[in-house]
């Protein structure tokens, strides 16, 4: 009766095997599938003697052929890549309205500069100071126009990043939810397997929002925490994380966990949400300074040259009585910068000398402004024909990086998810190696169990 007892355990031991090989080989194209696979152990033998052989083949429980090591190399990965990702569209799109010569603040800058000198030709002319005032005017529309634009990138990334906070948050809802029942499930001796690929997946898409730390617990489960630590899931409980808007319109974050908040630093957050950081602070905000600065400069010794002059009426134009050309409001996002609308062509302080209307000594003085220094925030002193250049070139720069920072990252992930699938894929001419060993197991089994029927018959029959 042992024969027949380990030939129908081996029998059984590949059928099992059998069933494993078909699931891998049914999920060879199912999007992070984890292959599985049986494993053997020989039984051993329940009656003593010498010739006691064993009692056949256990099959005590499946393998699910998973690294956490290449796992969590691939979830940084998706953090990387998610956060280089959502910066570089913002950095392209604010490249090209700065790059733009029909829209950049240089081109304005240099209608001006040609109008100051061509007024210097004759100071006097009406319609030379007339236009001295229309290239005041598109100067002061190109610097609304590009503050708009920074305003709008700023609300599309407020917006963005309420969008990405809900995403996370469903996703850490499910992913609470899958630890339950991979918990369950590990408890009842039933194989989590699918749960723990469904689980797995999810952990992959929240790890391009926001980066993560990842720590297993024993029954299975999966705990997840940001990197500055605030946790996010602990077992079957989920945080809920959240924005809030104060009344300038920055934004900041918390996490919300059992009856706790916690505050959530806005440096290293990785993923999306970490991207959509760095280019506010890093580029976006500093660039809104930066504008803003160039405006006031541009504003305060534009209007002191002027104001410190005559007009056509050889009346003083100084700072008590005279009108300035430019008016800065830097709370306004559609009316950073504009011309004086009381200002007329004869207002134009040209003149140093109230008895010669014909002078331009304070028109001169205008025209060399651009060579004179300038005081802004990210830049420190340069001069002011060089300040919008100098700004450009370093978003640029910046978006080169950045540029260059996503390609290595998407190469990083590529690699990565080889690097899992070479562990955890699945590889079909292992697996028909496998269909074919398991089938031959099963026959020779079978063979074994026919063989013995035969010597039990054959027993009977002589008796």
């Amino acid at each position: 009766m042992s024969m027949l007892t380990n030939a129908l355990s081996g029998a059984l031991a590949a059928r099992t095997a059998l069933t494993v090989t078909s699931q891998n080989v049914a999920n060879v194209m199912t999007v992070g599938y984890t292959r599985q696979g049986v494993v053997l152990t020989a039984a051993q033998p329940s009656r003593s003697g010498p010739f006691a052989a064993g009692d056949g083949v256990n099959t005590p429980a499946l393998i699910r052929f998973s690294d956490d090591y290449k796992s969590l190399q691939m979830w940084q990965a998706a953090s990387n890549q998610g956060q280089h990702a959502s910066t570089q569209p913002y950095l392209t799109q604010l490249e090209q309205v700065m790059g733009d010569d029909s829209a950049s603040i240089n081109a304005a800058l240099d209608g001006f500069y040609s109008a100051l000198n061509a007024a210097s030709v004759e100071p006097t002319s009406s319609p030379l100071r007339q236009q001295v005032l229309s290239a005041a005017d598109a100067l002061a529309k190109r610097f609304n126009n590009l503050n708009q634009v920074l305003a709008g990138q700023r609300s599309a990334v407020n917006q963005q990043r309420t969008a990405t906070v809900t995403q996370v948050n469903a996703l850490s809802a499910d992913i609470a939810a899958l630890n339950q029942k991979i918990a369950a499930a590990s408890a009842t001796g039933a194989s989590p397997s699918g749960l723990m690929d469904e689980r797995d997946n999810k952990i992959d898409a929240l790890s391009a929002l926001v980066g993560l730390q990842v720590v297993n617990q024993p029954d299975g489960t999966r705990d997840l925490a940001l990197r500055s630590g605030q946790p996010l899931v602990a077992g079957a409980i989920a945080g809920t994380l959240e924005v809030e808007t104060d009344a300038s319109g920055t934004q900041s974050l918390k996490v919300g966990f059992a009856k706790e908040t916690f505050r959530v630093r806005n440096d290293n957050l990785g993923g999306e949400l970490g991207g959509l950081n760095d280019f506010e602070g890093q580029a976006l905000a500093p660039m809104r300074t930066a504008i803003s600065d160039l405006a006031r400069e541009v504003a305060t010794q534009y209007n002191a040259v002027f104001q410190s002059g005559y007009a056509m009426n050889s009346t003083a134009a100084t700072p008590v009585n005279g009108k300035a050309l430019f008016v800065y409001d830097a709370s306004s996002s559609n009316a950073m910068l504009t011309l004086n609308p009381a200002i007329t062509p004869q207002d134009l302080g040209f003149s140093s000398n109230p008895g010669l209307q014909g002078n331009s000594d304070k028109l001169i003085e205008a025209i060399n402004l651009k060579n004179q220094p300038a005081t802004i925030t990210s830049l420190g002193t340069v001069l002011l024909g060089d300040v919008y250049t100098q700004l450009v070139s370093r978003l640029g720069t910046s978006s080169q990086q950045n540029s260059t920072a996503l390609s290595v990252a998407e190469t990083v992930r590529v690699y990565a998810e080889s690097n899992w699938k070479s562990t955890s894929g699945v590889n079909e001419d292992e697996e028909a190696i496998n269909l074919v060993q398991y089938q031959q197991m099963y026959q020779a089994n079978m063979k074994v169990i026919a063989v013995s029927n035969e010597l039990f018959d054959s027993t009977l029959a002589m008796l």
